[in-house]
């Protein structure tokens, strides 16, 4: 069965010199994120809630005082992504992990602003740490409305048997002990009807619940910044759950945020012929874009399009490091220039140094002045200093 195609917008990017950067090289385009950013704010202005940017879809660093201007602050995934937070963005870090470490628990506390737990056991245990705390921490409980909504278990929080989140029969009232919040994440790039229909499903449990919390929040996954993504509905549905209950509530985007604000830029290495052409380049998907694996998936392809078929795979000895075949005008020669669409999220932060793979370079593109800053190139220390 054929990978699903990801049709990324190529928008700006459609004219941009791909020879003007290092290859293989992440490039982002200030300008879009800036454009997805306004969406984002526009929803939490007009809805009354609070938007957090969830880092572990993307944590370009170098791009925090923007996204700082318009969110109201980041989630984190455990203590490095708190810390990163902390340091760089502004307004709220709240940090939730499936399980945490003991030793961290301190650090975690002086850097949080909001500390969401997986189950009532792991609450109970850290509960007596943050109450010594001078600072005001919001203590989340992190429920599984169990109903999957999504097309894939691997990708579904709410999958049969998902360790994500305690299952939302289980909670009762000691459960709910020294809790400010709950908090769900439950989608994966998906429209408003999925997230009406949990709230249907789990609507008369959080009311009963609704008296004491201050809180509800309801993750990432949802694809806000897409163009046809249901805006108003989202705004109408968050500002009637807040009349409802009396809670605040939260989302945590994390490709929203970055959605088709970025391209992978890699280059020919080779070409094989083997049952049709087959072009090695310097981008493998096994090292930069794992998700083509796991998933799998077929991201798209700046340009794509012509009578030739190639199929495209990475420099790496693993046999599966194939990205997909695409179209183009003739067989691209050694040297020649591709990239892969809609790459600022989760790609960027997943990359590894699998056979001493290079890592891409990070670029910033502003698509309306042209201006290009290249903001880091990693060498042989980088790849020597993750062994030993």
């Amino acid at each position: 069965m054929a990978m699903p195609t990801f049709a990324g917008d190529p928008g700006a990017f459609a004219r941009f010199d791909l020879g003007r950067v290092p290859s293989p090289c992440f490039v982002v385009d200030e300008a879009r994120l800036e454009e997805n950013l306004r969406v984002l704010e526009d929803v939490q202005a007009r809805s009354g809630a609070t938007v957090l940017c969830a880092l572990k879809a993307f944590s370009m660093w170098e791009l925090a005082p923007l996204v700082s201007r318009y969110l109201s602050g980041v989630c984190a995934s455990g203590l490095w992504e708190a810390r990163l937070g902390r340091e760089h963005y502004g307004g709220i870090v709240e940090t939730y992990s499936a399980g945490y470490k003991a030793e961290e628990m301190g650090e975690i506390i002086a850097l949080s602003d909001h500390i969401v737990f997986n189950t009532p056991a792991a609450k109970d245990r850290f509960l007596p740490l943050i109450r010594q705390s001078v600072r005001d921490i919001h203590v989340g409980l992190r429920f599984n409305p169990g109903l999957p909504m999504g097309e894939d278990a691997k990708y579904d929080p709410a999958a049969p048997g998902s360790r994500l989140g305690t299952p939302l029969d289980q909670i009762d009232a000691a459960a709910l002990e020294g809790v400010d919040g709950l908090h769900m994440h439950t989608l994966c790039e998906q429209d408003l009807k999925p997230l009406l229909a949990i709230w249907e499903h789990i609507a008369p449990r959080i009311r009963d619940f609704a008296p004491h919390l201050r809180w509800i929040n309801f993750g990432g996954g949802h694809h806000i910044t897409r163009a046809d993504y249901d805006r108003e509905g989202l705004i109408a549905f968050l500002k009637g759950v807040t009349e409802e209950t009396g809670l605040q509530c939260y989302l945590e985007p994390g490709e929203a945020v970055a959605l088709d604000a970025g391209i992978l830029v890699g280059e020919v290495l080779d070409v094989v012929e083997n049952d049709g052409p087959n072009a090695i380049l310097d981008i493998s998907a096994t090292c930069h874009m794992p998700d083509v694996i796991e998933a799998p998936y077929r991201p798209a392809l700046l340009g794509e399009g012509g009578p030739a078929q190639v199929r495209l795979g990475g420099p790496s000895c693993l046999a599966g490091d194939v990205i997909g075949r695409y179209d183009f005008v003739r067989v691209p020669e050694i040297g020649a220039r591709v990239a892969f669409l809609d790459q600022a999220h989760y790609s960027m932060v997943k990359t590894t140094t699998f056979n001493g793979v290079r890592l891409p370079s990070l670029a910033i593109w502003n698509s309306d002045t042209d201006a290009l800053r290249v903001i880091r190139q990693f060498d042989y220390q980088d790849f020597k200093g993750r062994l030993s």
